[in-house]
C-alpha cells in the first residue's frame, strides 16, 4: 500500500460499485489504491477510466494481462485501423499505469509491454501504409528500426518511438511507374500519420525520426544501401552508442535484422575505440552544462538527463559496453539493467556499483512514469509548481513531496558519484612549447636524455608525420604527453628507445585513437614504454598493428594461455563468422598475433617463466594449424572432392616437435596421409591421392606463410620430409615409415627422435607413432653412430660463426650440443624418446647418464632463449640496466652479474657432459 491512500470521490465508488468493489480507503485492495490515486492525482488517467470504464472494471475483474492480450489482438486484426490503433492504445494505457502504480508489475515488465504495443502498432501502420497503396501487398523491403528505449524494449509511460526507416529499392513493392524512393517516403508518412495523429481518441505514440544520417537534409526514409556506407565509413560515435539498442520492429523485419548484422562491426569493434568513449563522455559533460539550473534535485530537476539522473546510469553502461562489448558478445545487451548484470558477471563493473545504479535506475524510471501519467506528457521535469509536485508525490505512493524528493536525492547523489568517477580527467599542465621550458620540463620529470625527446616532441608537434597533421590528433597528443612522459621516465626509458617510438608514430596512419587510449588507461602508457625499450621485436608489431595493444587491457592478459583443444575452439568461434578463406587466414592472423604480444608482454613484465610462455606459443600454433588444415581443405574439397579413406596429418619436428617455440620460431613441418597413395578424390576435378595430399600441403604451407592485410603468421620449413626437398611435400604413412625404418640416414633419426604428430585423427596419430618407434627402436653400431654423430656436429660448427657466451645455441656447450647428446644416447641406448629436450635429458639424467646439472643447464639456457628471441638486438652486455635486469628476472637470478655466472658454469656442465659421453674435447669458445 502507498503512504497515503486519497478518499475515494463519488464517481470512482459508483464505478467502483459495479465491479462488486466495496470498503473504505484503508481496506481496499491494492488495485483500487492505485485506481484511486490515479484518478485523484492524475487528470490523464481520470479522464482515460471515465472514457473507458469498462476497461477499468475489466482490469478490476480480471487483472492486466487479459487486457494487454485484447490490445495487441487488436493490433494484430487484418483489419485494424487507425481507430481500432487508437483503441488499442487506451486500453493498455489503463492496464500498464495501473498495473505499474500498484506494483502488480515490476519496472521490467511495464517497460516490456510498452514496448510490446509499440512494435505491433508500428508494424501495424507499416502495413496500413503500405495496403493503401498497393492493396494485398506484404511490406517486403521496408522496415522500420527502433533506436533509444524502444530499441532496447525499457519504453517510456509516454515516450517518443525514434525510428530510422529503411526501405531497398529492388524489393519494395511499387505500383507501376512509380519511383521507388517516391513511394518509400510517403508510405513512410501514412505510416508516421497514424501512429501520431491525435482525435476525440487519443493518439497512438509520437514518432521521432531524427536519429536517421542527416535528418535535416535526408527524407524520411532511407535507402537501405546508403545506410549501410553511412554507417560503416562515416558515423559519429553516439551513432554508435545508440545502435547498442537497436531492433528491427515493423514491416520486413528480416531485412531489418540484415541490415542490423551487416553493421554490426561498426558498433562492436574489436579494438578498443577509446575516441568513441571519450565522444559519449564530451556528451555527457555537454548536457549536464545544458541542464546546469536543473542539476540539484528539486524543482525543475530533470530524472532523465539531471546530474545523478537517468542517462548517466545509460551511459554508464553503455561506455563500459563500447569498450568491452567488441571482444565479449556477453555485453551486448540492448537493455540497460540487463547489461549492468552482464558487465558485473564479466568482472568489468563491481557489483557494488552495478547494485547502486540498478536500484537508481529502477527508482528514477519509476518516478519518470508517474510525472508522464500526469498529463500524458513527454517530460522528464519535475514540476516547478507545488500543486504538481503534491500529485506526482502522491501518484508516486509517498507521503508528501519531501518524502519523494530525499529518495530521488538519494539515488541521484549516488549515481553522479559513480559516473563522475567514470569520466573525471586528470588535471595535468600541458608540457611547455618554448624549447628551454621543455627541457627543463622534462628533465624535472626524470626522462632522460631529455634532449633528444624534447627535439622528437617538437617535430611530433610540428605535424611532421601523417598521423598527427589533424587538430584532433594535435589535441590527442597534447592531452598524451604528459601520461607519456611520465611512463617514459619511470620505465628509464633511452634514446633508442625513444626513436623507436618516433618510428612508431611515423608509421601510424592514424594517432588519434591510440593517444586517446594511452590517456585513459596509465598503465598502457607504461607498458608501451617497457616494450619500446626492452623488446624491439614487440615494438615492430605495436607499429604495424597499435591495437594489439587491446589484449593487455583484458581480465586475462597476464594468465597462461588455455589449453590447446580451448585455444582451438575460441579460433574456430571466430572463424565461423566469415566464409571466405581470405578472412579466415586474417582473423588467425590477429589471434595468433594477439595473444603472441601478450605471451611477450608477460616476460617483459617479469610474472611469467619463458619455458612455460615458450609452451603457449607451441599451443598457439597448434591451433592455428588445426583450423587452418579443416579450413584450406574445406575449399580444396570444394573443388576436388574427398579421398576416401584419406586423412591428412601435419608432424612438427625441432623446437616445435619438442613444443617450446620462441617468439622467432621456424614450424618444422612434415605432412603425411592415410589410405593408398593411389586412391581418387570424389570431385569434380578428382585427383589421385598423392596429388591431392600434396597440393593440400601446398596450399596449407601457404595459409600458414603468406602475409596478408592482418600481417605474417609463421615461416615453414618442410625439408624434414623423407628425401629432404627432393621428395614429394607429402607421403602416406606407410611409405614414410618404411623410409625412416630402411632409407633415412642417422640424421633424420636424430630428427626424428623430436617429431610429434601435432594434426590428424587419433587412429592416424597411433599408426605414425608406430612407424616412429620402429625407426627409432632400430639396432645401430654405437662406435659408428658415435663417429657419424661428431661429424655431422663438426660440420655445423664450420656452418655456424662461434657466437660467444649468449649465443645459448650453437656456441660450445650451448643446447645444440645438448641435443646431440640427448639424440645420440637415445639413439644408441633406444630409450628415452620423448619430444621435449628437457623431459628426455631429465631421463638420462635419472639414468645415471648425464650429471645432474645439465638438467638446470638446460633449463636455463632455454629460458635465455626465448628472452633473447624477444629483446634481439645488441649482445646482452650492451642492453640498458632495464633489460639486464629483466633477463635476470626472468630466469630466476638476482642480477645480470649472476646471470653471467649461471650461464657459464651452464656451459661449463654441457661441455663436461660431451666429453663424459663422447670421450672426445668439445672446444671451449
Amino acid at each position: 500500500m502507498a503512504e497515503t491512500t486519497p478518499a475515494l470521490p463519488a464517481e470512482l465508488q459508483r464505478i467502483l460499485a459495479e465491479a462488486g468493489v466495496t470498503g473504505t480507503p484503508e481496506d481496499v485492495p491494492e488495485d483500487v489504491d492505485a485506481c484511486a490515486r490515479a484518478w485523484a492525482h492524475s487528470p490523464y488517467l481520470r479522464s482515460l477510466m471515465r472514457r473507458e470504464d469498462e476497461v477499468l472494471l475489466r482490469y478490476l475483474a480480471e487483472g492486466p494481462e487479459p487486457l494487454m492480450e485484447t490490445a495487441l489482438a487488436l493490433l494484430a486484426a487484418p483489419d485494424a485501423d487507425g481507430a481500432a490503433m487508437r483503441e488499442a492504445k487506451r486500453i493498455a494505457a489503463i492496464a500498464i499505469a495501473l498495473a505499474d502504480i500498484s506494483g502488480r508489475w515490476p519496472l521490467e515488465k511495464v517497460t516490456a509491454a510498452l514496448s510490446d504495443l509499440a512494435d505491433r502498432a508500428i508494424d501495424r501502420a507499416i502495413r496500413i501504409a503500405v495496403d493503401e497503396r498497393i492493396p494485398g501487398a506484404e511490406p517486403d523491403g521496408f522496415t522500420a528500426i527502433a533506436l533509444g528505449k524502444l530499441g532496447s524494449r525499457e519504453l517510456n509511460y509516454s515516450s517518443d518511438v525514434d525510428l530510422i526507416l529503411l526501405y531497398d529499392r529492388d524489393r519494395l513493392v511499387v505500383r507501376e511507374g512509380d519511383d521507388p524512393d517516391n513511394t518509400a517516403v510517403r508510405i513512410a508518412r501514412r505510416m508516421v500519420e497514424l501512429m501520431q495523429t491525435r482525435d476525440s481518441g487519443g493518439y497512438v505514440f509520437r514518432v521521432d525520426l531524427r536519429l536517421r544520417p542527416a535528418s535535416e537534409v535526408t527524407p524520411i526514409a532511407m535507402p537501405i544501401r546508403g545506410a549501410e556506407t553511412y554507417y560503416q565509413s562515416e558515423a559519429l560515435a553516439w551513432e554508435r552508442a545508440a545502435f547498442i539498442r537497436a531492433r528491427a520492429v515493423g514491416g520486413d523485419v528480416k531485412m531489418g535484422d540484415d541490415f542490423l548484422a551487416a553493421i554490426e562491426p561498426f558498433v562492436w569493434r574489436r579494438s578498443l575505440d577509446y575516441t568513441a568513449v571519450r565522444d559519449i563522455q564530451d556528451m555527457s559533460l555537454m548536457i549536464r552544462d545544458h541542464y546546469d539550473e536543473r542539476q540539484e534535485v528539486g524543482p525543475g530537476y530533470c530524472l532523465k538527463r539531471g546530474r545523478g539522473g537517468i542517462r548517466e546510469v545509460e551511459f554508464f553502461a553503455q561506455i563500459h559496453q563500447l569498450i568491452f562489448g567488441g571482444r565479449d558478445w556477453t555485453l551486448r545487451q540492448p537493455a540497460t539493467l540487463d547489461a549492468l548484470a552482464a558487465l558485473v558477471a564479466a568482472e568489468r563493473i563491481k557489483p557494488d556499483e552495478a547494485e547502486t545504479l540498478a536500484n537508481a535506475y529502477r527508482a528514477l524510471r519509476t518516478a519518470e512514469h508517474r510525472l508522464q501519467m500526469l498529463e500524458d506528457a513527454q517530460t522528464h521535469q519535475i514540476p516547478t509548481r507545488a500543486p504538481e509536485r503534491k500529485d506526482l508525490a502522491a501518484l508516486a505512493g509517498y507521503r508528501d513531496w519531501a518524502a519523494m524528493e530525499r529518495e530521488i536525492k538519494r539515488h541521484a547523489t549516488a549515481v553522479g558519484r559513480i559516473y563522475d568517477a567514470l569520466i573525471a580527467e586528470a588535471e595535468v599542465d600541458r608540457l611547455p612549447r618554448q624549447p628551454a621550458q621543455l627541457k627543463a620540463a622534462l628533465k624535472k620529470a626524470g626522462i632522460g636524455p631529455h634532449a633528444d625527446l624534447a627535439d622528437l616532441i617538437a617535430r611530433w608537434r610540428d605535424r611532421s608525420y601523417r598521423a598527427l597533421r589533424s587538430d584532433a590528433a594535435q589535441r590527442e597528443l597534447e592531452s598524451a604527453l604528459p601520461g607519456l612522459v611520465k611512463a617514459f621516465a619511470e620505465a628509464g626509458t633511452g634514446r633508442e628507445a625513444l626513436l623507436r617510438f618516433d618510428d612508431f608514430l611515423g608509421a601510424l596512419p592514424s594517432s588519434i585513437q591510440f593517444f586517446a587510449l594511452i590517456e585513459a588507461n596509465p598503465r598502457v602508457a607504461l607498458l608501451l614504454a617497457r616494450v619500446l625499450e626492452l623488446a624491439p621485436v614487440l615494438a615492430g608489431k605495436l607499429a604495424r598493428r597499435p591495437e594489439i595493444v587491446d589484449i593487455m587491457l583484458s581480465n586475462e592478459a597476464f594468465a597462461p594461455l588455455p589449453c590447446t583443444e580451448d585455444l582451438t575452439d575460441m579460433l574456430r568461434a571466430r572463424l565461423r563468422r566469415h566464409d571466405a578463406l581470405e578472412l579466415k587466414l586474417d582473423e588467425v592472423r590477429r589471434f595468433v598475433a594477439e595473444r603472441r604480444f601478450q605471451l611477450g608482454v608477460q616476460i617483459i613484465e617479469g610474472g611469467a617463466d619463458p619455458i612455460r610462455v615458450g609452451r603457449d606459443h607451441a599451443k598457439l600454433a597448434d591451433a592455428a594449424i588445426a583450423v587452418l588444415a579443416d579450413a584450406v581443405q574445406a575449399e580444396f574439397a570444394e573443388t576436388h572432392g574427398r579421398v576416401s579413406g584419406g586423412r591428412l596429418l601435419v608432424l612438427g619436428f625441432g623446437r616445435y616437435g619438442g613444443a617450446i617455440l620462441t617468439e622467432k620460431s621456424d614450424l618444422d613441418l612434415v605432412f603425411l596421409f592415410s589410405g593408398h597413395h593411389e586412391a581418387m578424390s570424389d570431385g569434380a576435378k578428382a585427383l589421385p591421392a598423392t596429388t591431392w595430399f600434396n597440393r593440400l600441403g601446398q596450399r596449407l604451407t601457404g595459409a600458414l606463410t603468406v602475409s596478408t592485410a592482418a600481417g605474417p603468421l609463421f615461416e615453414v620449413d618442410t625439408r624434414l620430409r623423407p628425401s629432404g626437398q627432393q621428395g614429394l611435400l607429402a607421403v602416406n604413412i606407410d611409405t614414410f615409415a618404411r623410409y625412416q625404418l630402411e632409407e633415412a640416414w642417422s640424421w633424420e633419426h636424430m630428427a626424428l627422435t623430436r617429431a610429434r604428430v601435432v594434426y590428424g585423427v587419433e587412429e592416424d596419430r597411433e599408426a605414425v607413432s608406430a612407424g616412429i618407434a620402429a625407426a627409432l627402436m632400430k639396432p645401430r653400431d654405437p662406435e659408428r653412430f658415435k663417429a657419424e654423430v661428431l661429424e655431422m656436429r663438426g660440420d655445423m660448427v664450420k656452418a655456424h660463426r662461434d657466437g660467444g657466451l649468449w649465443d645459448v645455441k650453437h656456441a660450445p656447450g650451448g643446447l645444440i650440443d645438448l641435443e646431440f647428446m640427448v639424440h645420440f644416447l637415445q639413439l644408441s641406448r633406444r630409450e628415452g624418446f620423448d619430444p621435449d629436450l628437457g623431459a628426455a635429458t631429465a631421463h638420462f639424467v635419472k639414468a645415471g647418464a648425464l650429471p645432474e646439472d645439465v638438467l638446470g643447464a638446460h633449463d636455463l639456457m632455454t629460458r635465455l632463449l626465448v628472452v633473447l628471441r624477444l629483446i634481439e638486438g645488441e649482445d646482452p652486455p650492451k642492453q640498458p640496466v632495464a633489460a639486464k635486469a629483466m633477463m635476470a628476472a626472468a630466469t630466476g637470478l638476482a642480477d645480470f652479474d649472476a646471470l653471467k655466472a649461471a650461464l657459464e658454469e651452464a656451459k661449463r656442465a654441457v661441455l663436461a657432459a660431451w666429453e663424459a659421453v663422447f670421450a672426445v674435447k668439445r672446444k671451449a669458445r
